[in-house]
Parts: structure tokens; C-alpha cells; sequence
């Protein structure tokens, strides 16, 4: 899983609308090639791998660990798997979790009689 480097859990924030939970995860300093989300067994797998970014230099001062993020939720049936997506955008990774039809909330019209 990790190459030696610390590893971190990234903070989330999870949003419920009508469609879909939308996790946003931070993961600074990866890169979208760097990025593992998978779904199995009723879990989500989120695991970002960050390079070291002054590998030629000498560093002054080091305040900015580096290494890579890793955390799993578990996730209940009413998620669509098949159409979970990702993206990432400026370390900003958001994870789309379509709900299943069955479980998306209608409305019922009231007839008159």
C-alpha cells in the first residue's frame, strides 16, 4: 500500500442530495494518475500516492510532510456502483455515489375525487 513514506487520512466532507452523496476528499500534491478509487465488497477505497517534491534540492526548512492519503468507507446497497465517478481538481478529489432508483426519494401526486 505505502512505499515507506508516512500516510495520511485525507479530511472529507460527504453531501446528501436527492441524486447522489458526493464525497470531497483534500489530497494535496496528488496527481490524478496517482489516484486509486475502487469499490468492493460495500467499500470505498480511496488511496492517493504523493511524491516527495524537493528530490534534488536540499531542503532549508521542512514544516510540509509528505505522503500518501488512504481511507475506506462502507457504503450501504442503496449506492449504484456501476455508476460511481471521480474527478480531481487542485488537490480537491470528489467522488460521485449515484443512488439507486429504488432508494431516490418521489413524489406522489394527490388526486381529487
Amino acid at each position: 500500500m505505502t512505499r515507506g513514506t508516512a500516510t495520511f487520512t485525507p479530511r472529507v466532507d460527504i453531501i446528501e442530495t436527492a441524486e447522489e452523496l458526493l464525497l470531497i476528499a483534500d489530497v494535496p500534491g496528488v496527481k490524478p494518475e496517482d489516484v486509486d478509487v475502487r469499490f468492493e465488497n460495500g467499500e470505498l477505497v480511496l488511496h492517493g500516492r504523493c511524491n516527495p517534491r524537493c528530490v534534488d534540492a536540499g531542503l532549508l526548512v521542512g514544516e510540509y510532510e509528505v505522503g500518501d492519503f488512504y481511507r475506506v468507507f462502507t457504503l450501504n446497497e442503496s449506492i449504484d456502483a456501476e455508476k460511481i465517478s471521480a474527478e480531481l481538481k487542485q488537490g480537491v478529489l470528489a467522488v460521485h455515489l449515484p443512488k439507486m432508483a429504488a432508494v431516490k426519494p418521489r413524489k406522489i401526486t394527490v388526486q381529487e375525487k
